[in-house]
């Protein structure tokens, strides 16, 4: 060859596509894909010469995006539950438009079993290789293997072969040491999406390790981590930390799956409100609190909460039921720390919120119910998040024998999120596979547990009727169940509750015949609900809180009839007028003062703070504060209120006796 003849290899330019959603007009850093091409540009080899196209991080503009991926020669595309069939139409078009685009999947989306991941690959016929488990060497591999098409020699992928069969690699190609995987922060990937992208506001995500000890059955994090934990050294951590601060990123989700499960953790958590006590940032850092570890819940959260970190702390007890707990293979959590932990915080004034999943195996109608009158009892009055049970793949309730030997009942359905904007111009809609029915929980009886479980969103943690449900607890031991079931009944004349309740029992129906689990509105905000907030909401707005809590008086008061030695009826009526006056509402203007012959404030604070206190006859003052807080708009009571007050139970105005 002539010495000056040159030889210049085509630089391969590669697409990146995780598509995140709005929240609150904020984006998630598209961390996943950030990592991957951080690991790749410090691993890559000398002789391959490549360009990483901008990442694609937003739903929308679906045509300007696909005119962007036609100049790339691959694109890797980070598939979840909630972007997979954006991706997809994405993927689709581009490989028609450019057929010899390689196309490659990852991600929590992409099947892990040799059958299910062919299947995978010929249901798509655009994917050219889909990769499962952990992502950076596969990525590494497919980008160095580009020029050759050695798909064999790449880990973790199935492939489609030049004759179109189907080929599956299964032999895995380990990472040793973790810290070999550089920070997509530190290595400038994300300082050049702000810089590319000035109008956005971002949220970040913060990996401090890897792996989970657990293996729930309707969870991938632990069967996908192999229940070892590998850490990431503190000095990277804190170095992300200091970007987070410097680049003003408000809000910061921690994606380890048991914070506080290493001594470590309490740095960490120390880290994070030091940057926020120098820079004012991050203002918020939400965790998932590991299992089994009261003690080091409640100082991690102490620092947190100290630093006004936390919005609530998050205790994720999914069921109550033994049986229940057995089949998802979380046995080996043990949920009383969870209830002593409850009461802790509460005594701590650490503001908490339950997770229950609805529809488990081996949940009853009975058992669910029962579990959240525990729940309240043992001292949650700020909120209980029901979730509706969703199978994810590569879970073990993702194979169909468990969900044969379980009688799951799965339902496709819409997957929106809460509180996210009705605006977006996609008519791409994401679907979720949520279990509507099991063998020990019927069809009719998951409608049940599904409107029991808003009921008590509405009337307890919503605050509507809080107070006297407390009072009632507190005074004669009426068990929560109970009297959020009064509820769940027709009863003559009384047209507000029959209407709620009608409601609840059409949505219900409606998911299980493929709905969205949430409520629109155009009309408040633009965004999806909650059904019991935008129940709450309508009844504001119709003018009809008022008659709600006449027919609610009416109904408490038929209830407790039994009770006549035990409560007088003056208490429950104090008790259901005090609520109506401190419950948050648009448009008030003055203080007012509330008078009762009985001390209900005094009973119900106690219960709060998880202590106790006997009904007392006399004069009882109650001054309520409605000026300090004041909405003069119905939307900014609906953003303010029901929307930011959501998981620390924020409804009520501030009293004092």
């Amino acid at each position: 060859m002539n010495q000056c003849t040159k030889v210049t290899a085509k630089k391969i330019k590669i697409g990146l596509v995780e598509i995140g959603d709005s929240f609150g007009g904020q984006y998630y850093f598209p961390y996943s894909v950030g990592i991957l091409r951080a690991y790749a540009e410090k691993k890559i080899a000398p002789d391959v010469i490549y360009k990483f196209l901008p990442i694609i991080y937003k739903r929308g503009n679906t045509e300007r995006h696909i005119e962007n991926l036609c100049k790339a020669d691959i694109i890797f595309f980070s598939a979840y539950l909630w972007n997979f069939k954006a991706s997809l139409e994405i993927a689709r078009r581009v490989k028609w438009e450019r057929p010899e685009i390689l196309i490659a999947f990852g991600g929590p989306q992409v099947p892990e079993s040799k059958e299910k991941l062919s299947a995978f690959l010929r249901k798509y016929p655009f994917i050219d290789i889909a990769s499962f488990g952990a992502g950076e060497i596969p990525f590494l591999r497919i980008i160095e293997r580009h020029r050759d098409r050695r798909w064999d020699v790449v880990p973790s992928i199935g492939y489609r072969r030049p004759d179109n069969s189907i080929a599956f690699n299964k032999f895995k190609e380990n990472i040793q040491d973790i810290n070999e995987i550089p920070s997509p922060y530190l290595s400038g990937i994300f300082d050049e999406l702000i810089m590319d992208n000035p109008e956005e506001i971002w949220q970040g995500r913060i990996e401090t390790n890897r792996g989970c000890p657990f293996t729930c059955a309707f969870c991938y994090w632990g069967k996908k981590s192999e229940r070892t934990i590998r850490q990431f050294d503190l000095d990277r951590i804190c170095n992300e930390i200091d970007w987070l601060g410097k680049n003003k990123i408000e809000f910061v989700f921690c994606c380890d799956a048991n914070f506080g499960i290493l001594n470590r953790d309490f740095n960490i958590a120390r880290k994070v409100a030091d940057s926020k006590m120098a820079v004012g940032y991050p203002k918020a850092f939400s965790v998932q609190n590991t299992k089994n570890s009261r003690e080091s819940i409640l100082n991690l959260q102490k620092i947190l909460n100290d630093a006004g970190l936390q919005k609530g702390v998050n205790l994720a007890l999914q069921s109550l039921n033994e049986e229940t707990l057995k089949y998802i293979g979380r046995s080996n959590i043990d949920n009383k720390t969870y209830t002593e932990l409850q009461r802790l915080l509460t005594k701590s004034n650490i503001p908490t919120f339950t997770d229950l999943i609805i529809g488990l195996p081996g949940e009853t109608y009975e058992s669910f119910t029962k579990g959240v009158s525990e729940i309240i009892a043992s001292g949650q009055h700020n909120r209980i998040q029901f979730i509706n049970l969703t199978i994810l793949e590569n879970t073990l309730m993702a194979k169909p024998e468990y969900q044969k030997e379980h009688g799951l009942k799965i339902v496709e359905t819409e997957l929106i999120p809460h509180h996210s904007s009705l605006d977006m111009k996609e008519s791409i809609i994401e679907t979720q596979r949520l279990v509507t029915a099991t063998r020990s929980m019927p069809e009719e009886d998951w409608k049940r547990a599904r409107v029991f479980s808003w009921m008590a969103s509405l009337l307890h943690f919503d605050k509507l009727l809080q107070i006297p449900f407390i009072v009632l607890h507190e005074v004669c031991g009426i068990a929560y169940k109970d009297l959020i079931e009064i509820f769940m009944k027709r009863q003559g004349g009384q047209t507000v509750l029959a209407d709620i309740l009608s409601v609840f029992e059409e949505k219900a129906a409606g998911i299980q015949a493929g709905g969205s689990e949430y409520s629109k509105s155009e009309k408040w905000l633009n965004i999806t609900w909650y059904p019991d907030e935008l129940m709450l909401i309508t009844m504001s707005a119709e003018g009809r809180i008022e008659k709600f809590y006449n027919e609610a008086e009416e109904r408490l008061l038929s209830f407790t009839k039994d009770y006549a030695g035990m409560i007088e009826p003056e208490i429950i009526s104090n008790a259901v007028r005090l609520n109506r006056s401190v419950l948050k509402q648009p448009f008030f203007t003055e203080d007012i003062t509330v008078k009762c012959s009985y001390n209900i404030w005094e009973i119900y604070q106690a219960a709060l703070r998880g202590a106790h206190a006997a009904p007392v006859r006399g004069g009882f003052t109650n001054s309520i504060d409605r000026t300090t807080q004041h909405w003069t708009s119905r939307e900014e009571w609906c953003r303010e209120v029901i929307w930011y007050g959501n998981k620390r139970g924020d409804y009520i105005y501030s009293v004092k006796i």
